[in-house]
């Protein structure tokens, strides 16, 4: 585990679903600053089975996890389309070419893992010390199965600020950076799926999307690719060359040199 700092206004603490899970779950309650029993509007609920978010409310959904090997991800990384998924061609990858990428804004860790399935190296980074930790610990399982631990060992989680980490890279230069910045979205729908029921009250809107495109342009050796939803406006200042649409979201892409084999 690693001492991680909590920045938020919203009430969370630490929940061992058995006994036998007090000693981990105040290990994670000293890492993240977090209390026991304490009144909250979410849970950080510790098991043998790893760790999962849960909403407290009365008409909350089901716990939030991260998992690999199972589920949603697993179906993706059997049927997923391959490299005609949309994520894959715009970051530019085709035949020989699997460019190195960072994920500067890596959520729950779903879009690396697809470009990491399609085999490309990818460094991610996460800001929110929550999720974070939801993603530590399920890549910490994932390197258990043994189908997806070779996949998961192309997945480095960095932990801080992306706009920081960027500005201070001194190992090789990415060739493709991945942004994915919560979007302000009015729409009520959008709080339908669990993920959003949860992030945005945690991460709330990504203000400073606008630097962290200039930090991304600045590292990125051949390309910056934001995810948006499909009739957001692009981020500002910097015009997108490209976008490569879909039916809800769309990738806009800042082309600075062609990726070759």
């Amino acid at each position: 585990m690693s001492d991680l700092s909590l920045t938020t206004s919203v009430l969370i603490r630490v929940d061992p679903l058995t006994a036998s899970d007090q000693y981990v779950a105040a290990q994670w309650a000293q890492d993240l600053n977090l209390p026991f029993e304490a009144e909250a509007e979410f849970a950080l609920q510790v098991s043998a089975d790893g760790l999962q978010l849960q909403d407290l409310s009365a008409d909350a959904p089901g716990p939030l996890r991260v998992d690999f090997i199972e589920g949603a991800l697993a179906h993706r990384r059997q049927f997923g389309g391959g490299s005609g998924q949309m994520i894959a061609k715009a970051v530019g990858i085709q035949p020989g070419v699997r460019p190195t990428i960072l994920d500067a804004t890596a959520g729950l860790g779903r879009d690396a893992f697809v470009l990491a399935c399609l085999g490309c190296q990818v460094h991610m980074i996460e800001r929110n010390p929550i999720v974070a930790a939801l993603l530590a610990d399920g890549l910490r399982r994932a390197r258990l199965d043994a189908a997806v631990a070779v996949i998961v060992q192309r997945m480095p989680l960095l932990v801080g600020d992306a706009i920081e980490l960027m500005s201070a890279w001194t190992a090789e230069a990415p060739q493709v950076i991945h942004l994915d910045p919560m979007f302000p979205s009015r729409d009520k729908s959008a709080l339908v799926k669990k993920e959003m029921r949860l992030f945005k009250p945690l991460v709330g809107a990504d203000a400073d999307a606008p630097d962290l495109l200039v930090a991304a342009l600045a590292l990125a050796t051949h390309r910056v690719v934001v995810k948006r939803p499909r009739k957001a406006p692009a981020i500002a200042g910097t015009p997108p060359t490209y976008s490569v649409d879909g039916k809800s979201s769309r990738y806009d892409v800042y082309a600075k040199k062609s990726l070759k084999p």
